[in-house]
């Protein structure tokens, strides 16, 4: 998903994405953010084209993670769970 997918999925406005995700969500965001931030300094991309296939394998790391734990879990990492509706829950408002 593109991040203006991923915020209208969530049901967000001008709220920051990352301040809606879940645990999972983040973590594997931030296994992506690394897993291209190592793949370009062990390849060193210089052109557009060679950093975003560094992304793409970036992002394809992270996405076999999420498939394989939702293969094992048997439920979604992403949800359309954002912060207001965990503090409802929380409060016993939902």
């Amino acid at each position: 998903m593109t991040a203006k997918e991923y915020k209208q999925f969530k049901g967000l406005k001008k709220e920051n994405l990352r301040d809606n995700m879940t645990n999972r969500e983040l973590v594997l965001n931030m296994l992506a953010e690394l897993s291209t931030k190592d793949i370009s300094e062990a390849r060193n991309p210089e052109t557009f084209g060679e950093h975003a296939e560094v992304a793409r394998q970036g992002g394809e790391i992270a996405r076999n993670a999420r498939t394989e734990l939702e293969a094992k879990t048997g439920k979604p990492v992403v949800t359309s769970l954002n912060a207001k509706d965990v503090l409802q829950v929380e409060s016993g408002k939902k």
